[in-house]
């Protein structure tokens, strides 16, 4: 079972608020005995105060640790992959005219839409795990044409998606989305159930006239890329173009996918996490573990601890050493625990 952070941490605030209630009944119990226990003054050694806030947050503490270390994967990842494929990205790319109309990117100086398009791709690319995964590429205008096989090079794909205007090897006409998409998903019928993610790059300006087939179950996960200014307008081919957002959204729907407007932005990471076809982000793994093993060491050492620590210095030394006089006529009460 997966447990992230936030739930952890709540379930923890959870378990100390329940040793809160705990101390209040035992500090009750414990001003009842309070003149035999700790003599006239009633009051033990000053430092005990810290014992009930040690107590409450070594609980929080150690219930954060320990269910962050039953959460997290301990695999090690090997130093040498292996070249077996199991899973695949799968890219239907747009690669017409309007592609080329230059609106995109989060800087002033905006670049093509082909060319932010690029890199996008890249971030996802930046993250695969190569040992396991195979990379397929379909471009798609007025048809679709497969431009690379399951191909395990990251840099052979980097150049295909470097703004070329690949549009030339097609003939003219509106683009078909709808029938690139359904081209890019004959490649993924072969392949193994729940092993590729689908990831479509657009503007959305197409004339989709074709039914979307039904998605083959090599398909696990789908993300719709849209590029081009969603807001305003720039001609080509005699109409206007921007990112139609609306007909993403709706092929998005019907792949059963998440669409991304990303015109300015990268795919949120939360999102690319979790694709099984990604490299787990082994730095913050590291990172998240040995916090939670400080954590949880640490917690679990105050628990343990403080009540050895009020048995043998819980009293005052003055009074401590009037029992220890009298030993014969104080009967042991031991300490506060």
């Amino acid at each position: 079972m997966v447990i992230s952070p936030m739930l952890a941490l709540l379930i923890a605030v959870a378990a100390s608020l329940l040793v809160v209630v705990a101390e209040a009944f035992h500090g009750r119990r414990i001003r009842r005995v309070s003149y035999l226990a700790f003599g006239p003054t009633a009051r033990p050694a000053w430092w005990t105060a810290v014992a009930a806030p040690m107590r409450v947050i070594g609980t929080g503490c150690a219930t954060w640790g320990l269910l962050i270390l039953a959460s997290i994967n301990p695999e090690v990842r090997e130093e040498q992959p292996t070249r077996e494929a199991s899973r695949h990205l799968l890219i239907a790319l747009d690669v017409s005219p309007s592609m080329q109309l230059v609106d995109a990117g989060p800087e002033l100086e905006k670049v093509s839409r082909a060319n932010w398009a690029g890199q996008l791709v890249q971030g996802v690319l930046d993250r695969l795990d190569s040992a396991t995964t195979r990379v397929s590429l379909v471009a798609f205008y007025t048809d679709a044409r497969p431009v690379l096989n399951e191909t395990f090079d990251k840099e052979v794909v980097s150049n295909v998606l470097d703004g070329l205007p690949m549009y030339t090897a097609f003939p003219s006409g509106p683009t078909r989305l709808t029938e690139g998409v359904a081209a890019a998903l004959e490649q993924s019928k072969p392949w193994m159930p729940d092993s590729a993610t689908l990831l479509v790059v657009s503007d959305g300006d197409s004339l989709g006239t074709g039914e979307m087939p039904r998605l083959p179950a090599a398909i696990a996960d789908t993300i719709v890329l849209g590029v081009g200014d969603p807001y305003l307008t720039m001609p080509v081919g005699g109409h206007d173009s921007r990112q139609d957002t609306a007909s993403l959204k709706q092929l998005a729907l019907r792949l059963g996918g998440t669409y991304h407007q990303g015109n300015e932005k990268h795919i949120p990471s939360e999102l690319l996490d979790e694709l099984s076809m990604v490299v787990p982000r082994i730095g913050d793994q590291a990172g998240l573990r040995e916090l939670a093993l400080i954590l949880a060491v640490l917690g679990s050492s105050a628990i343990a601890l403080v009540g050895p620590a009020l048995s043998s210095f819980g009293r005052t030394r003055s009074w401590s050493r009037a029992r220890g006089n009298g030993s014969k006529s104080f009967p042991s009460t031991g300490g506060v625990s």
